[in-house]
């Protein structure tokens, strides 16, 4: 008989959790709508506030955002920092400063990303949050 310890291994969670949230961002950079699809819980549960919207639940108003994002004609590059992750049982979190690029210049915002653990052993994404970093020239 296996115990909950024998379930879980720290470090490779750890690791899983942050090929998790790259292949999100991966997702996001190339459009790629099925990638996508695939990192997220298909729940009521799931929610999403991309900065500057008010909060999105549910997998349907989620992947609607995502292909409305993905229709827009501008290149998407994502420059990940202070990429932290945390790992609790089957919930896990990371944390990321995006560092967005653009045609019309550059924004820094932060995120909060909170995946779970399925029965499958796959972390997908429930709760994607972002808010832009301000700085002294915007305020």
């Amino acid at each position: 008989m296996t115990g909950v310890a024998d379930r879980f291994d720290p470090i490779g969670d750890d690791d899983a959790v942050l090929a998790a949230n790259q292949a999100f961002y991966a997702a996001f950079e190339a459009k790629d709508m099925d990638a996508m699809s695939d990192l997220w819980e298909h729940s009521d549960r799931a929610l999403c506030t991309h900065p500057g919207w008010g909060s999105l639940r549910g997998w349907a108003s989620i992947s609607a955002s995502y292909f409305a994002i993905f229709q827009g004609p501008q290149p998407l590059q994502v420059i990940l920092t202070r990429e932290h992750v945390d790992v609790h049982g089957d919930v896990a979190w990371a944390t990321v400063d995006e560092n967005l690029l653009g045609v019309e210049g550059g924004a820094t915002v932060a995120a909060l990303n909170l995946f779970v653990r399925h029965d499958d052993g796959r972390w997908r994404l429930v709760a994607h949050t972002a808010s832009q970093v301000l700085t002294r020239a915007d305020t």
